[in-house]
């Protein structure tokens, strides 16, 4: 199967659920996993930002990116999400972890000591050379404090044959637009932004990494789907019942929105690791009713 076929659709951030004593939750975990196999999205996503990567380390990351691989048992595609801010310790990372059966990296541009656009490329180059798997970019901006550029990426989807696709989160619409429109022919770009999946796959986009489908893996990956097939009138009646739901699942901090979507489901609980805590139980009666009124 070829990477677009892949990786065209939805692909969940799949969280990591924790118990109240910090120890990984693998029972919940497997709760998660399999709602989302079951709901039919076209891939999970290990360890992102959602699946809480920067309070998981060492043998527990392996022990995480095993029993995924182990759970999914090969319904439907994987990707490991392996990033850093050192690009030796990147190179490292990729040396260290077994990834096999996985299909793709994904992995962030290098955040907080904040590099120039030659920085990001570099990094990309070296992450390039060294990458036992096809390699998803990662733009986030609002986490990592700097913007990779249109210039930079489509830099890097010329050179780097190694990695296939950007996942794209800055929000910037023009700078999505450059990209769509001078990017490879068979670079993939995808949203790293739930609310806005809907208009960057009408401007030419492949997908979503999201996170509300964690909770909503069945109506959410069949709305990106109607989106990839032109379909934006029906897609569109499934979006707007999201519309507020996504935002408040971040106004009080990511992953504890959607924990508390999956824990009113029955799936896990809401724990994290700090510094990353629960919502507070008055946004989560809202997210329990914005739920309500999506169920009805």
């Amino acid at each position: 199967m070829t990477l677009r076929k892949q990786f065209s659709g939805t692909g969940v951030a799949i969280v990591t659920p924790f118990l109240n004593n910090d120890e990984i939750d693998w029972d919940g975990f497997r709760n998660v996993i399999e709602h989302n196999v079951n709901g039919g999205v076209e891939y999970i996503v290990a360890l992102g930002t959602t699946g809480e990567s920067a309070t998981i380390h060492g043998d527990e990351k392996q022990q995480v990116f095993n029993f995924v691989k182990q759970t999914v048992a090969g319904r439907c595609a994987l990707m490991a999400g392996i990033g850093n801010y050192d690009t030796r310790m990147m190179l490292d990372a990729l040396k260290q972890f077994d990834v096999s059966g996985y299909d793709a990296i994904l992995t962030v541009s290098p955040y907080y000591n904040k590099p120039s656009q030659e920085g990001l490329y570099q990094h990309y180059k070296a992450v390039n050379e060294h990458t036992p798997l096809p390699v998803m970019m990662y733009n986030v901006p609002g986490r990592t404090g700097q913007n990779m550029t249109a210039d930079t990426q489509l830099r890097i989807a010329r050179d780097c044959k190694n990695i296939f696709a950007t996942k794209e989160a800055s929000g910037n619409f023009e700078q999505i637009m450059q990209i769509l429109k001078n990017k490879p022919a068979d670079f993939m770009v995808v949203s790293g932004d739930d609310g806005i999946a809907l208009p960057m796959i009408a401007c030419g986009a492949d997908g979503v990494v999201s996170v509300i489908a964690n909770a909503y893996p069945r109506e959410f990956s069949d709305m990106i789907r109607l989106c990839l097939q032109n379909k934006f009138d029906a897609a569109r009646t499934i979006n707007l019942q999201f519309a507020e739901l996504i935002p408040a699942l971040f106004s009080e901090g990511s992953p504890g929105g959607i924990k508390a979507c999956l824990n009113e489901m029955g799936f896990c609980g809401v724990h994290s690791r700090l510094p990353v805590v629960p919502v507070s139980d008055k946004h989560r009666e809202k997210i329990k009713l914005l739920m309500e009124s999506i169920a009805s």
